[in-house]
């Protein structure tokens, strides 16, 4: 019996705001319905369409990228764009990919329904949730380039610079700490926190409510998903569209962006053609010399704990990474291991978005990150590899992102 099941249904829809508006839709009276896109899209391309699209990223970024002065003097950046939903229609959330043993456990207080998915995907696309409408949770978490952003840090609105790289939210469900410094423990409380914060979303929790809270389509949707669908909860009593509320919606719908079933996962389940030779070379290298497994491992290639690996070693106001949560000495310039998982299609890389490839990822590593710096993780260091074992790892590295990520 097959277990896949739709998240996308006709629901009720306000205008599109911002830099989303459609012409045609300024003053529409009553909210027609509103379709979730159902075009199905291949978001993970082979190398040489990948590289047609960065291509085509830089072009635009020459173009359309220059500086902006605000008034108070300082030099901002134009805000991302404003995604539309190209997802497709619906894939399978409740069987694990290849390679992915088995899903976390979801938290008791937020169980996963198509209904808080469904609400959870409008909300992630929808503008609604930034202070002008102009950006949304996508405009960083970009579908087009695996739920990262392209940006060296961060672009909020207004064209704020943030401090850090966007990193991806594909498979953050398996994780226990959220946000490089790991501030966040659970998806729900990370799901709030771009929202207040002034160089990102730059709006308030208070003020998002009001606005969903003033709008008939969301008024509905959230009263079907938390509240008609889970008759006895303990939330019944209160107003569908709440802070908690809110965040759950958000968390259930990144909670099934899961990847897996990579070259690398299918060669391991015994499909040897799925790995060329270079990429098995790499494969042995990173299980053995190049010591990456030490801090990339498990289902995700992520141990989630935190590391100095040199990164910005020698810079000023260098970012003291964990310390900044935990104030423990032995945290200062520590950041989260992210996961290897769709990393071809995640550049630039790094938590300060320094390394434009793969390939300068594994020589910085190779160099033994930063020697200098005193603070470095003691599991970094040379690796003395050959350039052609460098390049054998890279490709490794880049057949660790799927072809399809939405593939079971």
């Amino acid at each position: 019996m097959s277990t896949e099941r739709s998240i996308t249904k006709t629901v009720p829809s306000p205008p599109l705001r911002g830099r989303g508006q459609r012409e045609g839709d300024e003053g529409r009276g009553a909210p027609k319905p509103w379709i979730i896109e159902t075009k199905e899209i291949t978001l993970y391309t082979s190398q040489s369409g990948f590289a047609r699209h960065v291509q085509r990223f830089l072009v635009a970024g020459l173009i359309f990228s220059w500086p902006i002065v605000g008034s108070n003097g300082a030099v901002q950046e134009r805000a991302p764009d404003l995604p539309v939903d190209t997802l497709p229609a619906s894939w399978n959330w409740l069987e694990p990919p290849l390679g992915i043993s088995k899903f976390p456990n979801e938290p008791l207080e937020n169980p996963s329904t198509e209904l808080k998915i469904r609400l959870g995907r409008r909300l992630f696309f929808d503008s609604i949730l930034s202070d002008d409408e102009s950006m949304s949770c996508a405009s960083c978490h970009r579908p087009d380039h695996g739920f990262a952003s392209p940006q060296t840090v961060s672009i909020g609105v207004g064209g704020k610079r943030g401090e850090r790289n966007v990193p991806t939210i594909l498979n953050r469900a398996l994780g226990e700490h959220f946000f490089w410094d790991g501030r966040a423990t659970s998806l729900e409380e990370q799901a709030l926190q771009p929202i207040a914060n002034p160089l990102e979303l730059a709006s308030s929790t208070e003020a998002v409510l009001r606005r969903l809270q003033a709008d008939p389509s969301y008024q509905e949707q959230f009263r079907i998903a938390f509240i008609e669908s889970s008759p006895g909860d303990k939330q019944a009593d209160q107003a569908p569209i709440n802070a908690m509320n809110l965040a759950n919606a958000i968390a259930c719908f990144e909670r099934t962006l899961i990847v897996g079933n990579s070259p690398a996962d299918q060669f391991r389940a015994a499909r040897y053609d799925a790995l060329t030779l270079p990429q098995r070379t790499g494969m042995w290298i990173f299980e053995s010399r190049g010591q990456c497994w030490q801090c990339h491992s498990g289902d995700n290639f992520s141990d989630d704990k935190f590391h100095n690996t040199g990164v910005s070693f020698g810079t000023k106001n260098r970012d003291v990474g964990r310390y900044k949560v935990t104030k423990q000495e032995s945290d200062r310039f520590a950041m989260k291991t992210p996961t290897l998982r769709g990393i071809a299609q995640t550049s630039p890389y790094m938590h300060d978005g320094s390394m434009a490839t793969l390939r300068e990822v594994v020589e910085f590593y190779n160099r033994g990150g930063s020697p200098k710096d005193l603070t470095l993780d003691k599991q970094v260091r040379p690796l003395n590899l050959t350039e052609s074992e460098i390049n054998a790892l890279t490709e490794f590295l880049e057949a660790l992102s799927p072809r399809d990520p939405f593939a079971r």
